[in-house]
């Protein structure tokens, strides 16, 4: 299951970013951002399942501190990334409602490529923070994570010195991303919506929201998942429900962020059939 669930995310996602380059019409700013979110999709579940796989055929399951460190510093490094890009096509969605004669002026292919930039070094930025103040724990006799992957919550629950002040910092840099980038995308929606009811026409009231309500829906399963894991109060009965929840996220996001967002776009949609039906024929001869 897990096996097949690793292959579907990959090919859908490579399917978005293949079609997002062969496809002249999809050379857009919000196209480029999912391009990008689809790639650290990909990038954040080969941080995860290829090793979780290795460990269901494996008897030892036994994983070293800097592999351990190296896992979370990727996995999360490429979560924040993920809130980051999101927030970033919040702004492009109101730019492109709110000021449509601006919108080739504030979203230049430069100011898009340095939006992506900033997303991948604050995202690692934070994430190095995070696994600087959880390795510089001392780890006790325990050395059994109870989880799939070396989260923040398992690791830190083996360590002897962690107190409220370490709780304090990790949690910090969690609300930073988690809920830094969720207000900005509230205040983005705020600003599209109240623009969107003010329009005369019915017709461009329904294209509007139709433009917007793909990216709305990933990212209320995106936050709605994140949130549940990594901003709620932690104990030692809450490991098995946080490990469901972060299956959860870390297998259906990336599987549903391209499915949702092509099928809200016609032009997504004939460019991953010319993209599939290509492989197809590749395969067949």
């Amino acid at each position: 299951m897990i096996f097949f669930s690793h292959g579907t995310i990959l090919t859908a996602n490579v399917s978005i970013m293949v079609a997002v380059k062969l496809s002249h019409n999809l050379h857009t700013p919000m196209c480029f951002f999912l391009c990008g979110l689809s790639l650290s999709e990909t990038c954040s579940t080969m941080a995860i399942i290829p090793r979780t796989l290795a460990d269901l055929l494996s008897d030892s399951k036994t994983i070293s501190l800097p592999e351990c460190a190296t896992q979370m510093f990727v996995f999360f490094g490429l979560a924040a990334n993920n809130c980051f890009i999101m927030a970033a096509m919040s702004y492009d969605r109101y730019t492109a409602i709110h000021k449509p004669l601006h919108y080739p002026i504030l979203m230049t292919h430069k100011i898009c490529f340095q939006f992506i930039t900033a997303s991948w070094m604050v995202g690692f930025l934070v994430s190095l923070c995070i696994v600087i103040v959880v390795f510089n724990l001392s780890f006790c006799d325990s050395n059994t994570i109870q989880h799939f992957s070396c989260d923040i919550s398992p690791v830190v629950s083996l360590a002897c010195d962690y107190t409220s002040r370490h709780e304090m910092v990790i949690f910090g840099l969690s609300a930073f991303v988690l809920a830094g980038s969720c207000v900005f995308i509230v205040m983005s929606c705020v600003f599209i919506v109240s623009t969107v009811v003010k329009m005369p026409s019915a017709e461009g009231r329904y294209k509007a929201f139709s433009t917007c309500s793909a990216h709305l829906t990933v990212v209320c399963i995106h936050y709605g998942f994140a949130g549940f894991v990594y901003l709620r109060p932690k104990d030692r009965d809450s490991f098995r429900e946080d490990m469901l929840m972060a299956v959860t996220y870390t297998v259906l996001t990336p599987l549903l962020n391209p499915i949702v967002y092509s099928l809200r776009n016609k032009e997504m949609q004939t460019a991953l059939r010319k993209v599939l039906g290509k492989t197809g024929s590749s395969l067949r001869g």
